[in-house]
């Protein structure tokens, strides 16, 4: 933990130098299909150990002044209320808070697509919301033919049915919250319109996985197979940049698949054969060439691939996922020679609930434990109580060594807690009266007001932010709200920590 793997500088320079010579190849204007997540990518900075997650923030400000931005989501994604799992918050919001973030950075989107609009209930109240707050929306339908009928696709029933959106700058960035958005549709919708016009533009495509120039197997590339394994994506070698070139790369699935079908589009919409020769060629990712240190890049692909594990085992209990979701995952840990044991805070977490069942503790008959490791390569654990959850009594247990305060001293006031509980049980009417981790981190700052060693403390918990934590169940809303904010990756036995079957 801790170790550098990954130079931001180094792959911002590259960066920017392959989208302006795409941009400068184009005759006019660049769509540039961005894929991943634009704000806060948090996946790339645990696999790419230094990966800064703003780090595309950074280059787009510096292509700001050349560059709109249209974000797309799908409208079956606001219906379905599509959670954004690294956030805990839907896919509409998720665009709320990319608007937000953006303007934070000094940067404004031109519109928001809407994609494969039906006139859905929830979807006419997003697009109103958006309109009322000032912000240009724009309504596209499914494209009429697709993906075989490229004839219909490319005519003014397909692609000309949707509304063009007017762009001024000569790069036009088209992003989603996540996959499956529309992006590639508005792009091609865009050229279309444009080509009508006489106007002859281009179209890239920027995804920072899988990385085409590093090999098949390699952790990096299976750790974006784990994480897409509800999508049933898979990695293969570009077939069509292979007999071109001779050259091997790495690509998924999708865009293998789809190519021949994106080839004739493009032929159709320039009414001239295509630049391109492989789904790799359209790339410009140049994310690979950041990496300074493989071995370091390697292990925290690893990691990263178990904690996916871990992840579609609780989504699988809680209904969201199918079992080959987690099959697929297991096969990827079989191919790296993985095992569940080999994140480190799991058998720690674990002798927390023998240790507990073998004093007969635990709160209701539910034992629950969690462990932390923290950047030191130290390892602390928690248990729950009646008084708080496992998680509770975790992050006080780490900010006490960091802060290096005696285990015996209490951080929160018996009187704090004693209150709180009293709200929750008697005026509430709340079931469960221990503590969750956002109730004790409210706690912590409240008895930091008259504790100077609550205070200190307090003053620890940003000391926790990229540390690894596993419970051995999975947590409550508060509990899962708490370790999010503090900033720590969490995985999670597939266990429920209540008999209960609402959780609040």
């Amino acid at each position: 933990m801790g170790k550098i793997g990954f130079d931001n500088e180094k792959y911002l320079k590259e960066q920017t130098k392959a989208i302006l010579e795409r941009v400068e190849g184009a005759d006019n204007k660049l769509y540039l299909e961005f894929g991943g997540k634009l704000v806060f990518d948090f996946h790339a900075s645990r696999v790419l150990p230094g990966f800064d997650p703003n780090v595309k923030i950074r280059l787009l400000q510096q292509l700001k002044d050349k560059a709109d931005i249209l974000l797309c989501i799908y409208a079956g994604d606001i219906e379905r209320k599509k959670i954004r799992a690294d956030f805990g918050i839907t896919y509409d919001a998720a665009v709320l808070k990319s608007i937000d973030d953006l303007k934070d950075w000094g940067i404004d989107i031109l519109a928001v697509v809407i994609t494969r609009f039906e006139d859905q209930p929830a979807t006419k109240i997003f697009r109103n919301k958006l309109k009322r707050r000032n912000i240009r929306v724009y309504t596209h339908t499914f494209t009429k033919g697709y993906p075989t009928d490229v004839d219909l696709i490319v005519s003014d029933e397909g692609y000309g049915a949707n509304e063009y959106i007017e762009t001024n700058k000569p790069l036009v960035v088209v992003t989603g919250p996540g996959p499956g958005s529309g992006k590639l549709a508005t792009c091609l919708s865009q050229l279309y319109h444009d080509y009508k016009r006489g106007m002859k533009n281009g179209y890239a495509k920027f995804e920072t996985f899988p990385i085409w120039n590093l090999p098949l197997k390699h952790p990096v590339n299976a750790a974006y197979e784990a994480a897409t394994a509800d999508l049933r994506d898979f990695n293969m070698i570009d077939s069509f940049h292979l007999k071109a070139y001779n050259k091997v790369a790495v690509n998924y699935n999708r865009d293998v698949e789809v190519f021949p079908v994106l080839k004739r589009i493009l032929e159709k919409i320039t009414g001239s054969a295509s630049i391109y020769k492989s789904p790799t060629d359209m790339g410009v990712n140049r994310v690979g060439f950041g990496i300074i240190d493989d071995e370091i890049v390697k292990h925290a692909a690893e990691q990263e691939v178990i904690r996916r594990y871990f992840r579609y085992a609780c989504e699988y209990v809680m209904g969201l996922v199918d079992k080959e979701t987690v099959q697929r995952v297991e096969l990827i840990m079989e191919d790296l020679n993985l095992k569940p044991e080999d994140r480190l805070v799991v058998a720690p977490a674990r002798k927390t609930i023998e240790d507990s069942q073998q004093r007969g503790e635990g709160n209701e008959g539910i034992f629950c434990g969690a462990a932390i490791e923290l950047k030191d390569g130290s390892i602390y654990t928690g248990k729950n109580s009646s008084l708080m959850h496992a998680t509770s009594s975790l992050i006080l247990n780490a900010v006490k060594e960091l802060a290096e305060i005696p285990d015996k001293i209490h951080l929160l006031s018996p009187n704090i807690i004693d209150s709180i509980g009293n709200l929750k049980k008697n005026i509430l009417n709340t079931k469960a009266v221990s503590l969750n981790l956002e109730e004790t981190l409210i706690a912590l700052s409240i008895s930091a007001t008259t504790n100077p060693t609550s205070q200190l403390a307090m003053e620890k918990l940003g000391g926790l932010k990229g540390c690894e934590v596993h419970m051995t169940h999975i947590p409550t809303p508060g509990d899962e709200a708490g370790l999010r904010k503090l900033g720590v990756n969490t995985t999670s036995e597939p266990s429920f920590s209540t008999k209960t079957l609402f959780v609040e």
